[in-house]
């Protein structure tokens, strides 16, 4: 009876949308995505919840061309749990117009997150030329007081209320991924916790070793300006994310998990993590079912294609697919192409890490 009532509500909320306002006017509803959700399927990690976050997004308060609000819309129809609004803080070309102090644009995304139950993060660009370059300040509660002339000034005050640093887009804009003596202070002293490896369009392999040497975190965001749909959503091109491995879904637990460096970086169907973490995604997103002693099932429930070598042999698990598989030999080792831990260092797995005898 419960399941009669809850298709007959289903019914009306349709018939609702669907009515004509009147004789004179027709509306067509089915045209008005605003309310739909592009759900992203990413499974959950021993124990943790995969949450898929962007972590370095602007509005129109500095260079961008959007409204904070309708980051969030953005962001929720996309599939994320997450997002940073880190407006500049030195390059605020619109500030005569917009009169909104350096908070303005987080409080206006926070306000139409809180509506929808999404998360927004409190944070700002410090923005310098190379050597430093730009960092995001993440978890901040005043942006204020990080407007000062000397940028290490600014990472300060940042750490004084707690931020998360990280390091944006080190190839940028000179198509060098160049580590600096500041950076190699800024991180000794524990005060850069994390670097881009994918900003945008771009990716940085070098970057992967840096983050593997002195446990980075990895982090992959757009860095978007423009409204996010001329970028990417077109035949699946998905957005880059940083996926965090959170104890709950909050944003006391996405901070936390990310100064404990449980991330994966995430974009165009390529991963970059610690391989604890690759190898845990791995193993949550493959289903296999024995068919008898020589063959299996295996169902890949994410949205990521793997593929992976052993020996001569390719193997392609296709997104929310699933295929027959000859079970191999316990000791086989497969190298996944498209995860990788380091600077042309690919995961590799054994055969006998998954319950298959």
């Amino acid at each position: 009876m419960k399941k009669i009532f809850v298709f007959l509500m289903f019914c009306s909320v349709l018939s609702l949308h669907a009515q004509l306002r009147n004789s004179d006017v027709y509306e067509i509803t089915e045209m008005n995505y605003s309310s739909v959700r592009n759900e992203i399927h990413i499974p959950d990690v021993e124990g943790y919840q995969t949450l898929k976050c962007d972590f370095h997004i602007h509005s129109i308060f500095s260079d961008g061309n959007v409204w904070p609000d309708v980051r969030v819309s953005e962001a929720w129809q996309d599939g994320l749990d997450a997002i940073a609004i880190t407006d500049h803080i030195e390059y605020r070309p619109k500030k005569e117009i917009l009169k909104g102090d350096l908070n303005e644009s987080y409080k206006i995304a926070k306000k139409a997150g809180d509506a929808i139950g999404f998360m927004v993060i409190k944070g700002a660009e410090i923005t310098r030329s190379k050597p430093l370059g730009h960092l995001n300040a993440l978890f901040i509660n005043d942006a204020m007081p990080l407007d000062v002339e000397d940028p290490l000034q600014a990472i300060e005050e940042a750490l004084r209320q707690g931020a998360f640093i990280m390091w944006n887009h080190p190839g940028w804009p000179d198509d060098k991924s160049t580590f600096y003596p500041v950076h190699d202070e800024l991180i000794k002293a524990g005060k850069i916790h994390g670097v881009e490896v994918f900003n945008y369009m771009e990716y940085y392999p070098v970057v992967f070793d840096w983050c593997k040497q002195m446990n980075l975190a990895f982090m992959s965001n757009s860095d978007i300006h423009d409204p996010i749909h001329t970028s990417y959503g077109i035949e699946n091109n998905v957005r880059p994310m940083t996926l965090v491995l959170a104890k709950e879904r909050t944003v006391e637990s996405i901070k936390e998990a990310l100064f404990a460096k449980r991330s994966i970086a995430y974009f165009h169907g390529m991963l970059v993590g610690k391989p604890e973490h690759l190898k845990g995604l791995l193993k949550a997103s493959l289903k296999i079912r024995i068919i008898n002693e020589k063959q299996a099932e295996i169902t890949n429930i994410s949205d990521i294609t793997y593929r992976a070598t052993a020996g001569s042999n390719l193997y392609i698990l296709p997104a929310q697919k699933t295929i027959l598989f000859s079970i191999p030999q316990p000791e086989t080792v497969f190298t996944v192409k498209n995860c990788y831990t380091g600077n042309e260092e690919n995961l590799t797995i054994s055969a006998s890490d998954f319950d298959i005898w």
